[in-house]
């Protein structure tokens, strides 16, 4: 829920000092995107590799590469020239990264000790970060 709760911080301070709203949603979704890219290169790093579905389970060199992409898409939502392209790019990571998370709410994986997002919680978050790049961004 944190970072739900960051892009609708984000967006909201952001609109008070921007014209369009849309603005405001594209950069709330780049401080969502810095939030969760630098969570892949935190203690939770070992937690997240376990939501990775076989083959790859574990594979802690899955989670620095979407970190990677996650904070590069955050950057690229910020510069004009490549906004469109890191939004459709995120857009396809959430897409990409979307298994794992089925994979963690059906095993019962924790995060930090926390129990995985419920995929009835997730599965609606995951479209709503969907509808936000490409509102925001991408079209």
């Amino acid at each position: 829920m944190i970072p739900l709760l960051l892009v609708q911080l984000g967006t909201t301070v952001v609109s008070a000092f921007f014209v369009s709203f849309r603005d405001a949603a594209r950069i709330g979704m780049a401080v969502l995107f810095v939030f969760t890219g630098v969570s892949h290169f935190s203690r939770l790093k070992a937690d997240m590799a376990a939501m990775i579905p076989p083959p790859l389970t574990g594979a802690l060199w899955v989670i620095s590469v979407t970190g990677v992409f996650e904070l590069a898409g955050a950057v690229g939502l910020l510069l004009p020239a490549v906004r469109r392209l890191a939004a459709w790019c995120l857009i396809a990571l959430l897409v990409a990264m979307f298994p794992a998370n089925v994979y963690a709410a059906l095993r019962n994986t924790t995060l930090g000790g926390r129990a995985a997002t419920p995929l009835l919680v997730r599965t609606p978050l995951q479209i709503f970060w969907i509808a936000a790049l490409w509102w925001s961004a991408a079209r």
